[in-house]
């Protein structure tokens, strides 16, 4: 639902009697006195009950309702379940409940009674708890207007009226929860509380009433009615809202006008139409929206009724076709017939007609041709969400599947990704047919695949190399499984996989025939090395595993299991995306995009990077040129080091700075940004994403303190220089905004958390990160002023230090 739908329902709809819950009294009793001989009776135990009534325009509809009777001391709570034989249907706009409080104990006594509106001054149904303050030694009154409102008066609320309605709109689940600040909060309000008691020396009984809510607002609206209760004429200068049930209907009107307007009669003047200064203007801006962006009724005309003269624009494609009525059998015949016409669109906009918004078969079998020109390695950068969009074909055995099918026969690389992409989506129940059939269409054909000139070129051995990928994280994770069971500190543990390896699974140190590794199937791994394998020190105790290859040298991966890689794994695609497109622009960053691969649901293996943690360095060498100096030394160089390490760092710090803004990547500390001894720095551990964030005040990047004076200080020129990298790299990602939004949006149906937790709002958490109102230098300003902004943010130096104890005590 976007933000400015409000979807309701109508009392005359809901069949349901009228139900609300009797929760407790708050406040104390007042102490009754023995009429005999004055004398005040405290100390005893009252017996309270609530009588309810139902009124509708002053008059008394149905029999009174009472609770059970209750005599707790000093806490009255009757949590009693209320269902009158009204329903909301036959309720009126001036609808009322009175509550009376009786006390038994001695006689009859009456406590207080207060009454409240079933509808509020909208029209809309009451729901939630609340707060009704009672009248002492009144009954309830039913009357239209009452002598007995439950509603503080305006002029009488004060805090904890504010307080309440907070709360009431929080356990509808109007306000986000978050944990940690929640507990904060109700601590805090339960301190007022106290305050206020003591202050106003709690003089007020108050009913609290928990009223039935509903999936969505409901208004008020007469049966046989076909138009809203109008709101009373005021005399003040409020905004009156009347809720209009047709909203969001098609104007008949309008619609007729539409179908004549692009009728097909008119083709022959249309052909020849050119657009005006200003309808050029309209349709360039129309062009430079993003792909997220939906077209008003007004766009979608004007793009219509010039689709002839756009023909020659390729960018106008995606556009023209989102303004078709596909449901027009010969609207939907001449716009394809277009389509074969117009300018061959780039490969960035064919993924854009593989998004869920495009049905049509045939566009989809049109953006699938515009893939083909794509090389192996652009294919492969597109590949993670290619078999996402697979979701949003209309058959198994699609036009994209054995196009993918056909280039992976073609590059035993992609063939490899390509297997284990499509076998992590069998667990998803919903779409598991959808891609084992893509799975089964793999195997059988690279099965079928003869030896060419090369033996290894055998379709049969090739896939069963492939096979043999999953054997092996399949006894990875009985390994994983063995050490983490044995008890004691990690030396032990490792000691346990080091038998392991050398002893049971002693096959594992030298294979029977080479595997191509799952992370890089180019390199044929031939054992691991059991003295060179560790594990890490943490929950999961991720093992650090050293493979022979082939070629003589060893390659060193991280598997890990128990955690889900696939968000991971997207975000380090998308680092290695948006270096190659920096590189294409001669930007080189000097980014890491290590390799990550999930080959389940909480399992994979990451390509391990020789490095440390900027935690680690800082606490060992108190600053990271300390830490540098003693990898390349040069005492005519800046600050000790060479020029080139420096240079490598700044520009590393820039680029890094640059994508975990745009991608919104959350939960950064010290532990997770590494520096390598060339000088690099790089991220890990991408648990948050598109704007989420477990710490509070996060910066809107994470540059700290300690980066920024090993450039030298805000003042020096090498931050100067990093500044402008920023600026540079920026300016250069925006210009592709439109390619990695199409990426995100091929992810919107993937299990990836959060992605699936919100997609629509996760993709325009992520295109408001462009900012593509502004121009090249306008961007600049904006991205200096984030960068200042970030620096000069203290807060999130003591949330370091709370890291730091946490992982210590670990």
């Amino acid at each position: 639902m976007t933000s400015n739908e409000f979807r309701f329902f109508l009392s005359c709809d809901i069949n349901l009697p009228v139900t609300f819950r009797i929760d407790r009294l708050e406040g104390n009793l007042p102490l009754p006195i023995n009429s005999e001989n004055n004398v005040s009776t405290e100390g005893r135990t009252a017996e309270l009950y609530v009588e309810c009534a139902l009124y509708i325009d002053g008059a008394p509809f149905g029999l009174p309702t009472r609770t059970r009777l209750v005599s707790t001391g000093s806490s009255y709570s009757w949590n009693e379940l209320i269902t009158l034989t009204t329903k909301y249907r036959d309720l009126t706009a001036q609808s009322q409940l009175t509550f009376t409080v009786w006390d038994v104990s001695h006689g009859e006594g009456l406590i207080g009674g207060a009454t409240i509106l079933l509808f509020n001054n909208k029209k809309q149904l009451k729901t939630g708890k609340q707060k009704l303050r009672l009248w002492a030694g009144k009954e309830a009154d039913g009357a239209f207007p009452t002598s007995t409102p439950g509603k503080v008066p305006r002029h009488e609320r004060g805090e904890l009226e504010r307080l309440e309605k907070l709360v009431n709109k929080y356990e509808r689940g109007q306000i986000q929860r978050v944990d940690w600040l929640d507990r904060l909060t109700f601590k805090t309000m339960e301190r007022i509380k106290e305050r206020e008691s003591l202050k106003n020396g709690n003089s007020h009984l108050y009913l609290v009433v928990d009223f039935c809510s509903f999936e969505h607002q409901v208004v008020f609206q007469e049966s046989g009615a076909n138009f809203l209760f109008p709101s009373p004429i005021a005399s003040t200068n409020d905004i009156v809202i009347v809720w209009d049930p047709e909203m969001g209907k098609i104007n008949p009107s309008e619609h007729k006008q539409l179908k004549l307007a692009r009728s097909l009669t008119r083709g022959v003047i249309d052909r020849d139409l050119k657009p005006s200064s200003n309808e050029r203007k309209s349709i360039q801006r129309i062009l430079k929206y993003p792909p997220t962006r939906t077209l008003n009724g007004d766009e979608r005309q004007l793009l219509w009724k010039f689709r002839f003269s756009l023909m020659s624009e390729k960018r106008a494609l995606t556009k023209f076709l989102r303004c078709v009525e596909w449901s027009d059998v010969q609207e939907a015949k001449q716009a394809l017939e277009l389509m074969g016409k117009w300018e061959m669109i780039d490969v960035c906009d064919a993924l854009e007609l593989l998004s869920p918004v495009f049905e049509s078969e045939e566009v989809r079998a049109y953006a699938v041709s515009v893939l083909e020109r794509a090389d192996d390695e652009e294919l492969q950068c597109y590949l993670l969400q290619l078999v996402q969009a697979l979701r949003f074909e209309r058959s198994d055995k699609s036009r994209l599947s054995h196009f993918l099918v056909q280039r992976a026969l073609r590059n035993i690389e992609l063939a490899s990704f390509l297997r284990w992409y499509v076998a992590v989506e069998l667990y998803d129940p919903a779409y598991a047919k959808r891609f084992y059939c893509t799975y089964e269409i793999l195997e059988e054909n690279m099965m079928k695949m003869s030896a060419g000139v090369n033996v290894e070129d055998d379709g049969f051995k090739q896939w069963q190399s492939l096979v043999r990928q999953t054997e092996l994280t399949a006894q990875l994770c009985s390994i994983s499984r063995d050490v983490r069971n044995v008890r004691g500190n990690t030396q032990k543990k490792i000691e346990k996989l080091r038998q392991l390896l050398s002893g049971l699974l002693s096959e594992l140190t030298y294979f029977d025939e080479p595997i191509r590794s799952p992370l890089a199937p180019g390199v044929l791994i031939t054992g691991i090395v059991p003295s060179e394998s560790s594990i890490f020190r943490s929950a999961l105790h991720p093992l650090r595993l050293t493979f022979r290859t082939a070629d003589g040298e060893t390659r060193k991966i991280i598997f890990k299991k128990g955690d889900d890689l696939r968000q991971d794994q997207l975000v380090v695609q998308m680092v290695s995306l948006m270096d190659r497109l920096l590189k294409l622009e001669n930007l080189d960053l000097h980014l890491t995009p290590y390799k990550v691969l999930a080959s389940g649901q909480d399992e994979g293996m990451l390509e391990f990077i020789p490095s440390h943690s900027l935690a680690q360095i800082l606490s060992e060498n108190r600053s990271i040129i300390s830490y540098l100096q003693k990898f390349h030394p040069d005492d005519h160089g800046p600050f000790g080091i060479t020029a080139t390490c420096l240079e490598t760092f700044i520009k590393s710090c820039a680029g890094y700075s640059v994508i975990t803004y745009i991608l919104g990547i959350g939960d950064r500390h010290l532990d997770n940004l590494l520096l390598r001894d060339d000088g690099r720095l790089f991220h890990v551990d991408f648990g948050f994403i598109l704007g989420r964030d477990p710490k509070p005040f996060p910066p809107p990047m994470k540059l700290c303190k300690e980066m920024v004076e090993a450039m030298g200080g805000a003042e020096s020129q090498y931050y100067t220089r990093f500044k402008s990298y920023c600026c540079e790299a920026y300016n250069i990602l925006r210009k592709s905004s439109n390619l990695i939004l199409n990426l995100f949006y091929l992810m919107a149906g993937s299990n990836i958390p959060d992605i699936a937790s919100d997609p629509e709002k996760g993709i325009l958490k992520l295109q408001e990160k462009f900012r593509l109102d502004l121009d090249d230098e306008a961007s600049i300003h904006f991205f200096q002023d984030l960068i200042n902004e970030s620096v000069s943010a203290l807060f999130p130096q003591m949330v370091e230090t709370i890291h730091r104890w946490a992982q210590y005590w670990r």
